[in-house]
């Protein structure tokens, strides 16, 4: 049922309701919304997050080398034409 493996790469995303999940190898970002109601529509959206989670944490779990806290490197500044 999970589109993705954690951690993985750069490139993969997944779609869950509204939610998108994108896949980085430092980090999982999670954006948008959820709505998981008490129907089998919300049963399989619940399962999917579930998975997605339970597969993180297994990652985490098993890594032998998780710094305290990842550091993430500012983002240059580009040009832009159009701003005065």
């Amino acid at each position: 049922m999970l589109e993705m493996k954690p951690f993985e790469n750069e490139a993969e995303t997944m779609q869950i309701g509204e939610m998108t999940i994108e896949n980085r190898v430092d980090q999982i970002e999670l954006y948008g919304s959820l709505i998981i109601a008490r129907d089998r529509t919300g049963l399989t959206k619940a399962l999917q997050l579930k998975a997605l989670v339970d597969a993180a944490v297994l990652h985490l779990q098993n890594a032998n080398d998780l710094p305290e806290q990842v550091v993430f490197k500012s983002k240059d500044t580009v040009f832009n034409p159009f701003k005065n």
